[in-house]
This record gives C-alpha cells, structure tokens and sequence, in this order.
C-alpha cells in the first residue's frame, strides 16, 4: 500500500513514529466526533434505537477485524484495565494455583493478576525475557511455553511485548494453554488494528483492546471479545442496558434480570457514547479497508534500510521473526548516549519512545520514507558525537 498521510492533519516538520504511544486522528474520525458533538445541540432528535444501533455496528467491526464468531461476543468498555478486572471476576480459581505472565507487562495486565493471586492465595508467575540478545525471542516463547502446567489457571500476554514488540507466538502458547485447561487472556493493545489476529485461531478465552493506539481511535474507548467460557459472567456494573429487552424505553422498570446474550452483557455503563462510539466506527472502518495485514507489510518495508543498517554501527533490534514490523526496540551501543541521543531527535522533531531498556519505534502508514531517513540519520550521527 501507499503512503496514507493524506487522510491526517500531520505537520511535513513532525516526524511522528510513535503509533505505540497514541495514534493521530484520521480526518474521518476527527469529522465523527464533531458530528457527534453537534448531535448534543438538538437532543429531540435522538430516539431510543440511536442507543443501540451504533453500539451494534461497532460490535459488527470489531468483531470482523479479530475474527471473532459473533457481534454479541464484543463489549464496549472504557479502559483494557476494565475488561481485564470483567475477566479477574468471571474465571473459576479452581482450575489451577498460578497466572503466567512476561516480565515488563503493560501494569494493566499485571496489577489484576496480582490481586486475583493476593485475594485468591495463587502464585503469580513473572517470565523474565532471557539475559543477552542471542535468540532473545525464541528463548523468551520457550520459557512461557516450558512454564504453563497443569496446575496453570490462566496465562495473560500481549501479541506483542509493549516495550519492544518482541513477538509471542499466541497459537502455541494458546494451545498449550487449552491443553491445561487454563485461561487464556489477550491484551491486543499494541497488536489489533496493525498485526492480524484470528481469536478463534489462537484460542483466546478474552482479548481486550484500547482503541487509541493502532486502532486509531480515541481516548477512553476499548473493545474486548469474550470467549464462551466467559460469557455467563457477571458484569462489573448492573447497567439498565445491558439487561434483556432495554430497547423498550417503556418497560424499564419491569425490572428484567436476565443480561443481553454474550459479552454484551460486560459493556460498560453509558456505552452509546454519541461522540466516541461514531469516531470509533469510523477508525475501525478505515483499518478494515487498509486490511492489517497491509498495514504490517508496509511498516516493514518502510523500515526494511533502516533495520538492516543499523546494526553496522552497533545497534541491537530483534531479528524479524520474533518481533512485529509495528513496533520494534532499537538498543542502543555501549558508547551512545541516552540523554544526548534524546537531544538530537528533539531538534530533529523525531518523536518515538523510551520504554525499558529499549528506544521504541512504532511507524504506521502516515509515515513515509522521509521520516525514517530523518531518524536513520540521527541515529548513525550520534554514534559518531558520542
């Protein structure tokens, strides 16, 4: 595919390489939330389907984008912290006594587990990457496939590790999960929307998303499937919509205690957001079109000179088969400095990001060969101030 920038409002001066940190806002979706603001203006104008009907089409979206069975599998929540405690609350402890998880996880996929083996007395299991850089990512797979047991209740990973996006091999570790009855859980942050996923394929029991990275929506949005052995749960909030026949304005205090069906039942309260839901849809419409499929193939040929170069002047980036074309770490030589290093692409208008002991660089397809050249630069002069 071809460069996309034309459907942003991105500056030529900002080379933005940090979809991992927060995506622009295509045009699109920009155009939504506006239309929805606007919407606040006349508010005779909204009838009880208007509740509904978009919240249905995100669904639809989503769904498609992860290869999930059915719409109703998807729930609209505010925040991947939110359907991770949904999922802390609905699985059965006494499948097993340890959670498996990567060392450096996203704290949101840490924290629910470490009060879920705190409440519960099970142990959390950290799986440290390996020490040194030799098959750094094959090892790491290997270690969390090694770790899961039978006595394992659930494990919970990213697609990719967020500080670097060194790749997990979900299909494997899936079925080695299901092999031991264990729960498998998903953070697809800083994978769905840029890295294809098929939820059925991995075996995936839960896959949350915040949609403000590579989905490329807004803010306090996320979407989360639900697997069938999640799906009788109880929900977080006991909201009036997510109970059975809420579409009847007029029956609502015919109090109803069956929920919707599926994982709608887990939505979040005030889930019809006039201003989000339709900046969303207009996001995931963008992606489905783009294919995510695309979208990888041309952040890896768009970083394809750089990634072979920089080793040359003494850089360290995973080989490709263990980590995403997304995002990738970029370890730095012994003699460059971090801090001076920070300077140069501050005075360049580079901006990736810092995360562990990695610089990350997470392009997408508005970025252009320009960008990368600019950041190439920079980092092969800095070896040389150093």
């Amino acid at each position: 595919m071809d460069c996309q920038k034309h459907l942003f409002s991105l500056p030529e001066d900002r080379h933005y390489i940090n979809c991992s940190f927060l995506s622009p806002l295509l045009k699109s979706v920009e155009e939504a939330g506006i239309r929805g603001i606007k919407t606040k203006n006349r508010p005779w104008e909204t009838t009880p389907h208007h509740f509904f009907e978009d919240s249905n089409t995100l669904r639809s979206l989503f769904a498609r984008l992860v290869s999930a069975p059915n719409a109703s599998d998807i729930a609209i929540m505010p925040a991947v912290s939110y359907g991770l405690a949904t999922v802390a609350k609905n699985i059965d402890p006494r499948k097993g006594n340890t959670i498996v998880i990567a060392g450096e996880q996203f704290p949101s996929n840490v924290y629910a587990w470490k009060r879920f083996c705190k409440e519960r007395n099970c142990q959390l299991k950290v799986i440290d990457p390996p020490k040194g850089f030799s098959n750094r990512g094959q090892q790491w797979n290997e270690r969390i496939l090694d770790t899961i047991d039978e006595d394992t209740l659930l494990v919970a990973l990213g697609n990719v590790h967020w500080t670097d996006g060194t790749w997990f091999d979900l299909k494997a570790i899936g079925s080695k999960a299901w092999d031991n009855d264990a729960y498998f859980i998903i953070d697809g942050t800083q994978s769905v929307g840029a890295l294809p996923i098929d939820v059925q394929e991995i075996q995936a029991d839960a896959l949350i998303c915040a949609g403000y990275k590579w989905l490329m929506g807004p803010y306090a949005i996320s979407l989360g499937y639900f697997g069938p052995r999640l799906q009788n749960g109880i929900p977080l909030e006991e909201g009036w919509i997510v109970r059975k026949d809420s579409e009847d304005f007029s029956g609502l205090v015919d109090y109803e205690d069956e929920y919707q069906p599926g994982a709608i039942r887990f939505d979040m309260g005030e889930r019809s957001n006039f201003i989000l839901v339709p900046m969303m849809i207009e996001a995931l419409k963008q992606i489905l079109e783009w294919d995510p499929a695309n979208i990888q193939a041309y952040c890896k040929q768009l970083t394809k000179e750089l990634v072979e170069g920089l080793p040359d002047y003494g850089y360290q980036i995973e080989d490709l088969e263990w980590r995403a074309g997304h995002m990738f770490g970029i370890r730095l030589p012994a003699s460059v400095s971090l801090k001076k290093l920070q300077q140069q692409l501050n005075e360049h208008n580079i901006y990736v990001s810092v995360r562990g002991s990695a610089v990350r660089i997470s392009p997408n397809v508005y970025n252009d060969d320009a960008d990368i050249t600019m950041l190439y630069d920079v980092l092969k002069n800095v070896t040389g101030d150093a």
